[in-house]
């Protein structure tokens, strides 16, 4: 066999370090693989699909063989709360937040603008956000910035500051720090935006004119004017927030994208089928918008929700089965390009679950460090592969948030942020398995499939199962504050070349 010496040594002339498997996620596929790693600059050296023998390395390597595990990309988890800095930072904060996302394979967070005191919507503020994240993260960690009505002259600073995109609610968000937008500020946000390399992201949920029922706010609120039955019961719940919330916002969105057709736009959370056609409908017209739905909708249907557990209660809502089916196949389809997280808690009293009450109870499911195992357990039976798995949970939600050429993929030259994953293996969610803040999530109890056995963030290993997290060194995730990558009609250019924006894997 005839290795090529760059697969051998560094650049550094250092010993590298070599993981192999009989099941390696990378290039849009599964396959023997070798990655090999640079410990001094924590890139991937080079990768190659094939076992590369012990032998081809010099004496001292570190080489790991994992099969029958598979080496996959760390996930890059585009729609996280933490919360922090504020007094909200008792619900959740950048240590446990993102210790929880090492113990999951998480590699890459981005944090979203709200529910922290100040919310980042300012240059100012994120500044704070910083501040209190410094030293504080297991993880990489990336931030949004907040589009609120009067902050327009504060978003291209932002921009030029590394936020990896922005944020806006076309309901009322549930904390008054962080109002709604209109169709005027949108306009202004998008004037501003139109040339910036950025996303704009929206919570796509509004109050048809006409409409059965007046909602409540995004996180909690009061019941409808004409409940549909018991506050306690999770049907009355769904009644409330019906498709229609979120097909009038995504309308409304979309008569608003000529505003500035070169700006990519972004759905967050998308929950019910009836918007996606919508959305198809729009990108064959040219119009530049993705979507995202999360591992909550994928896993959980109204249907088994039992009435008072409020440990469900999101917005969207979770839908029914059926609904959770059109999902799984938009993802195949690629009109869904992405699966998060969005990982929103809050203490147990807020989420009021001895009460019952579905529209008293602070809306948002804690999931960070699980949805990977949640995702597989669902999936699996689905006859989903774990490179779908990875496409949709690392290269494209790092595509979404600029962040291509360092993280998504096994590629040499990018991070060597890896997840080391054992799909025959499987856990009962506990308390100790939560290792966000507050031990509230709709998983307990549940039996996962699939677990995280070891995870590396720029060639360091940070948690393994036998042996926990890497406490003696401590936290060693860095803030992602370079300006993100530009985008050039759709075009984003990575390492030198032009990939485009609606293209799959690199090389897939």
């Amino acid at each position: 066999m005839v290795v090529p010496q760059s697969a051998v040594t560094s650049a550094e002339d250092v010993l590298p370090i070599v993981m192999v498997s009989t099941r390696t996620i990378m290039h849009g596929k599964e396959t023997p693989g070798t990655v090999v790693i640079s410990p001094q600059t924590g890139k991937i050296i080079s990768v190659h699909e094939s076992i590369l023998p012990q032998s081809a390395f010099p004496a001292g390597t570190a080489y790991t063989d994992y099969s029958p595990k598979v080496i996959m990309p760390g996930l890059v988890d585009a729609h996280v709360h933490l919360n922090e800095p504020g007094w909200r930072t008792e619900w959740e904060g950048f240590e446990t937040g993102t210790r929880a996302a090492a113990f999951g394979g998480v590699t890459t967070l981005i944090d979203m603008p709200l529910n922290a005191i100040p919310p980042t919507t300012t240059v100012q503020n994120l500044k704070l956000k910083i501040e209190a994240a410094t030293g504080q993260c297991w993880v990489d960690v990336g931030f949004y910035g907040g589009v609120i009505p009067g902050n327009e002259d504060e978003l291209v600073d932002l921009v030029q500051a590394g936020v990896k995109g922005f944020k806006c609610f076309l309901i009322e968000s549930g904390v008054e720090e962080f109002p709604s937008v209109t169709v005027k500020d949108i306009k202004k946000a998008m004037n501003k935006l139109r040339d910036q390399p950025t996303v704009l992201m929206f919570h796509a949920e509004m109050i048809p004119p006409l409409a059965m029922s007046v909602g409540d706010s995004v996180l909690h609120g009061d019941p409808p004017l004409r409940p549909s039955g018991p506050l306690t019961a999770y049907s009355t719940f769904l009644d409330s927030r019906p498709p229609a919330f979120e097909t009038y916002a995504i309308e409304n969105i979309l008569n608003l994208a000529f505003t500035a057709p070169n700006l990519p736009l972004h759905i967050v959370h998308l929950s019910a089928v009836e918007g996606l056609p919508l959305l198809r409908k729009a990108r064959e017209r040219g119009i530049k918008i993705t979507a995202e739905t999360c591992f909550h909708y994928l896993a959980l249907a109204a249907e088994n929700i039992k009435d008072g557990d409020t440990r469900h209660k999101c917005c969207p809502p979770i839908r029914e089965a059926a609904n959770q089916d059109g999902l799984w196949e938009a993802l195949k389809k690629g009109e869904i390009a992405t699966v998060v997280s969005d990982h929103s808690p809050c203490t147990a009293g807020l989420k009021m679950f001895e009460q019952g009450d579905f529209f008293q109870a602070w809306g948002g499911i804690s999931t960070v460090g699980l949805g990977l195992s949640v995702l597989w357990t669902e999936g699996k039976n689905r006859g989903i592969s774990l490179p779908e798995i990875a496409k949709w949970t690392s290269y494209m939600t790092a595509k979404q948030v600029g962040l291509l050429g360092k993280k998504g993929a096994l590629e040499a030259g990018w991070d060597a942020d890896i997840c080391i994953f054992d799909p025959e293996a499987s856990f009962v969610v506990t308390q100790s398995e939560m290792h966000f803040k507050n031990k509230l999530t709709p998983y307990e109890s549940k039996r996962l499939n699939g677990v995280v056995n070891e995870t590396w963030l720029r060639g360091k290993q940070i948690y393994t199962s036998a042996g926990g997290f890497a406490d003696k060194a401590g936290p060693q995730g860095q803030l992602l504050l370079e300006k993100r990558k530009d985008f050039q009609r759709g075009v984003e250019v990575v390492n030198g070349k032009r990939h485009p924006w609606w293209g799959s894997w690199l090389r897939f």
